[in-house]
């Protein structure tokens, strides 16, 4: 997927702007938070869980190395053809060598956002092997052109106007608007491409090191069907998503369904070890996994690593003020929210994403939510820190914050500026006490009115007691 994260101001101008999507989003905003914080009530001790979870994915992570190479002993000998790729073009690479040793013509793939990152299909499409998105959101965004805009449900800034324009363009059926028979008629389209793949590509949501077992969650059956019909199954799967065993799989279960759909458990659990064996009867003839750097290595022993936990639920963005008002598409790469935010100048360089960081109330309802506890608040702080340090800030930014520092490091001068800057807002807000427009805030008031502050400051009324 081509990167446009480095045009973050401008995209989210744009949709904030598309009417469209305003109203899609509105439609879809709560429905994601509601049901989840339904599904956690159901729990006796979701804080605990919550902590299980969070100390299992930190497990592995200090031992990294040395969890992987269990996985790839325990799925060697299982039959899985395990590989490592450093790069997006190894990825595409190691694919297509597979493909072309197996004769393969047609793809069939369960959502993998991996894939995503490397741009896999269109390095399949360039190789003239077709490939199709099996997953129904994808699916819908695959005959749009369109990245996802949405971790759990990709499709989510589509109304179902805008689906039924693209399956009468494409299917040249009839068009439909009435939700189950667009499901249906999705359905018959998809059902003759699993019947011919050759391949079968999908993500993995955990590795279990112990067995060798590729764990994958969905709620529709294509992905069993994409990953046991075709002779050859391969996942994608970034090196953080291995965990010890089974055991440290049960937590991660009962929280990854809750946070993400509002739902106990999903559809369909399937744990794929190895290929398909003389005595069974379906499953691949090959089992590859091919396991994913792509920058997550240089987040290991630094303060970004708890971002690795991540388990792809999305329920950080369900609860972003930032991201329900301007969607997925925003953020310009593979992961948006506030997830996105912190592995995107991880993964793709902070010059080339220097804006995401800001891109947060920092409210801290993503870490609230997160499931395995994420400070994304403070990984955000972080990233912020760090562009101020290699100048990556707009250089009346940086001007700005070193007069603040300055001034914050002497008492009285601060308390000087702040009270005759009390009362400069105050005469410019008039009788109504609102400031339409204020210099070097533009960005801030061409939206909002702010108040003016108080005559009295802050820091007086703490100190004259005034506390409440």
């Amino acid at each position: 997927m081509q990167s446009r994260a480095d045009h973050f101001k401008a995209n989210a101008t744009e949709r904030l702007q598309h009417a469209g999507l305003q109203a899609n989003l509105r439609r879809f905003g709560q429905r994601f938070a509601s049901a989840r914080a339904a599904a956690i009530a159901e729990l006796d001790d979701f804080a605990g869980l919550r902590q299980q979870a969070a100390a299992w994915r930190d497990m592995t992570l200090p031992q990294l190395d040395t969890w992987l190479l269990r996985f790839e002993e325990a799925a060697t000998h299982a039959g899985t053809q395990v590989h490592w790729a450093a790069t997006a073009a190894e990825v595409n690479r190691i694919v297509l060598d597979i493909a072309r040793q197996n004769g393969v013509r047609h793809v069939v793939k369960s959502k993998s956002m991996v894939s995503e990152e490397t741009g896999l299909n269109d390095a399949l499409k360039d190789a003239g092997i077709s490939t199709v998105e099996t997953d129904l959101g994808e699916y819908i965004l695959q005959l749009a052109g369109e990245p996802p805009s949405h971790l759990v449900a990709p499709a989510l800034h589509k109304n179902a106007e805008e689906v039924a324009d693209l399956f009468e363009q494409h299917h040249h059926t009839p068009r439909q608007t009435d939700i189950p028979t667009l499901c249906r008629e999705a359905r018959a389209q998809l059902r003759p491409h699993f019947l011919n793949a050759d391949m079968g590509i999908s993500g993995a949501n955990f590795l279990v090191a112990e067995t060798g077992s590729v764990v994958l969650l969905t709620n529709e059956g294509n992905g069993r069907l994409v990953t046991t019909l075709p002779r050859v199954h391969v996942a994608i799967t970034g090196i953080e998503k291995v965990i010890p065993n089974l055991t440290a799989l049960a937590p991660l279960l009962r929280l990854l369904p809750r946070s993400a759909t509002g739902q106990p458990i999903t559809n369909y659990v399937s744990l794929l070890t190895g290929p398909r064996r003389p005595e069974e009867d379906e499953g691949p003839q090959q089992h590859h996994v091919i396991l994913v750097d792509g920058g997550r290595s240089e987040l290991l022993g630094s303060e970004l690593q708890p971002a690795l936990r991540c388990i792809r639920c999305a329920a950080c963005m369900n609860h972003c003020p930032v991201y329900q008002n301007i969607g997925g598409h925003a953020y310009g790469w593979v992961y948006p929210g506030p997830i996105g935010a912190v592995l995107t100048p991880a993964y793709l360089g902070l010059e080339n994403a220097r804006d995401l960081p800001q891109a947060a109330t920092l409210c801290g309802a993503c870490e609230v939510v997160c499931p395995v506890a994420i400070p994304l608040p403070a990984l955000l702080r972080s990233w912020r820190q760090r562009s101020v340090e290699r100048g990556l800030r707009p250089w009346s930014e940086r001007l700005g914050l070193r007069l603040w520092r300055w001034a914050a490091l002497h008492p009285r001068i601060y308390h000087w500026l702040a009270r005759r800057l009390s009362r400069l807002l105050r005469r410019a807000g008039g009788p109504a006490g609102q400031l339409t427009h204020v210099p070097g805030l533009s960005d801030w008031t061409s939206g909002r009115n702010l108040a003016t502050p108080d005559e009295i400051p802050f820091h007086a009324q703490w100190a004259q007691g005034r506390r409440r």
